[in-house]
């Protein structure tokens, strides 16, 4: 735990891509297993127990202090395990600090009703900073500037490997992850997944700029409709099946009638949607399937799972990442003709004949319930990430809506201190009861300079407080972008937007004049 946590404390600090990666570098080359898996695990949120430790938090603070201390001192800090961590007293004990392995083995094996006392005992053991290490562990939410992605590069740097073959492996090992350590120490031979079906690395596209566009040749590009799901890589090997979310998560069990009574063996790429005959339904029905482990028969009648498919990266055995785009498109077309997967389709290719042409196409995008276009250079091989140049992602036009700030949020890591999480909504139409209900929440779109006057209009204009969320005076109107609305039985105004961002404050616009909930009716 100690050289953990010293790892954490020093990320935390490092501003710079380079000095993360040197520090996680000599951590895994010094760190002997299993501790050095274990803390690859929880970089990578893939800690194999999980614990209800938000409730253990609630009842440790409860029980140990005094509420309204640790309610304001919480709301100070912005974080509840670091409060803990900060606030719990400091004991000198003769007992050493767990290691990262006990402390996955222990709670593997502890009753559930007997971790918080475990936990208790371990925090008696710790410093501060192993205190706030260690619970950030348990969390799966360390916040310390590094990506999955960022950890698995500072392991090629570190043994002199492709980050590409460490992600081809990714999927078919668990933590502490020894296999993975012994083969990049050449110590064993490379870990055999060929039995297991696993994600492969995705190809990833640019958003159409206006010198990409300028630039555009039209026939050197297929063209196909950007469909409004989710991407997913459909994989059968070994006579199993799996599908994978885009960073890679097995989302199989959401969607049983996908997977089975499927065999095939192949790695495709496609999107997932939900389809009712011919009719691909509004995203917001497939959000009812996603992060669900069963699936109840009325939501598989309800909102029937598909995949569009409109890339192949293996077929039968043979890797086709290094064709060009056209060729694996052939590819997959003639197998998919012979193997008729159900609940799949091909995506259609578009063939507009000029520029003009596509421009018509794209701007009737939205009119069509259509999330826009992509463009995939014909020549391209299939390459992990994001190259540029090869495909381009033309999104429709966002939407936007003048909205009045509601409440605000103490944000996290670097936001603690700021109220930097703003939910805003807009008026119910003219009459008596005219008033405000919420239909977003946005921390993005705003600059460093921006943020502070916004935090101070909160703390200035604060009417009532709810733990670390204040309600502010309804005086400020955001000017809010986003991708689409959906009616929506969550939220008290029957519509949730998707993907906002806040474009740009009104600080010259009275809030009587923003939008009413009948405008933004009318853009469902």
């Amino acid at each position: 735990m100690k050289s953990f946590a010293k790892l954490l404390d020093q990320l935390s600090y490092a501003s710079s891509r380079n000095g993360k990666l040197t520090l996680l570098k000599n951590y895994f080359i010094a760190t002997p297993d299993p501790d050095r898996g274990y803390a690859l695990a929880a970089l990578t949120d893939e800690i194999p127990v999980t614990i209800p430790l938000r409730r253990i938090l609630t009842e440790l603070s409860q029980s140990r202090f005094d509420p309204v201390l640790f309610e304001m001192s919480r709301d100070y800090v912005g974080d509840s395990a670091e409060t803990l961590s900060l606030i719990w007293p400091d004991k000198v004990l003769a007992e050493d600090a767990p290691h990262l392995h006990q402390i996955i083995d222990t709670l593997k094996t502890t009753p559930r009703n007997q971790i918080s006392t475990q936990l208790a005992a371990w925090l008696d053991a710790l410093d501060v900073t192993e205190r706030w290490a260690l619970l950030k562990f348990l969390s799966g939410a360390l916040r310390v500037g590094v990506s999955a992605r960022l950890a698995k590069l500072s392991l090629a740097g570190a043994f002199n490997r492709k980050i590409e073959d460490i992600e081809e492996l990714w999927h078919g090992i668990e933590p502490p992850y020894t296999e993975l350590f012994d083969w990049l120490q050449s110590k064993a031979a490379r870990p055999d997944i060929n039995q297991v079906p696993v994600f492969r690395p995705l190809m990833l596209a640019h958003p159409l700029d206006d010198a990409d566009w300028q630039a555009l040749e039209i026939e050197d590009f297929a063209v196909e409709w950007k469909w409004d799901g989710i991407r997913v890589q459909f994989v059968g090997q070994g006579g199993r099946t799996g599908l994978f979310s885009r960073t890679g998560d097995n989302i199989a069990a959401a969607f049983p009638e996908l997977v089975e009574n499927q065999q095939f063996e192949a790695v495709l790429d496609g999107e997932l949607l939900v389809k009712r005959g011919d009719d691909i339904a509004p995203f917001a029905d497939l959000q009812q399937r996603l992060n669900r482990k069963t699936v109840k028969a009325n939501m598989l009648q309800d909102n029937p799972a598909h995949v569009r498919l409109y890339d192949a990266l293996i077929i039968e055995g043979e890797d086709l990442r290094t064709l060009p785009f056209d060729q694996r498109r052939d590819r997959l077309e003639k197998w998919h003709a012979v193997n008729q997967l159900h609940h799949t389709d091909l995506s259609p290719l578009i063939l507009p004949s000029n520029k003009e042409q596509l421009q018509s196409l794209w701007a009737a995008t939205r009119e069509n319930g259509i999330e826009g276009l992509m463009l995939k250079l014909r020549v391209s091989p299939y390459i992990s990430g994001r190259p540029k140049g090869k495909w381009y992602k033309w999104k429709r036009t966002a939407l936007s809506a003048d909205c009045v700030l509601m409440y605000a949020q103490r944000g996290s890591g670097k936001r603690s201190s700021y109220f930097s999480d703003y939910t805003f909504g807009v008026w119910t139409d003219d009459g008596p009861e005219r008033k405000l209900v919420p239909v977003g929440k946005a921390y993005s779109g705003f600059s460093d300079e921006e943020l502070q006057r916004l935090d101070k209009f909160v703390r200035n204009n604060t009417v009532e407080r709810f733990g670390p969320v204040r309600s502010v005076l309804p005086q400020l109107v955001l000017e809010v972008s986003f991708d689409a609305i959906n009616r929506s039985n969550r939220h008290k105004s029957g519509l949730a937007m998707r993907f906002p961002r806040i474009t740009n404050i009104r600080w010259d616009k009275p809030a009587s004049e923003a939008d009413t909930l009948s405008t933004l009716m009318k853009l469902v």
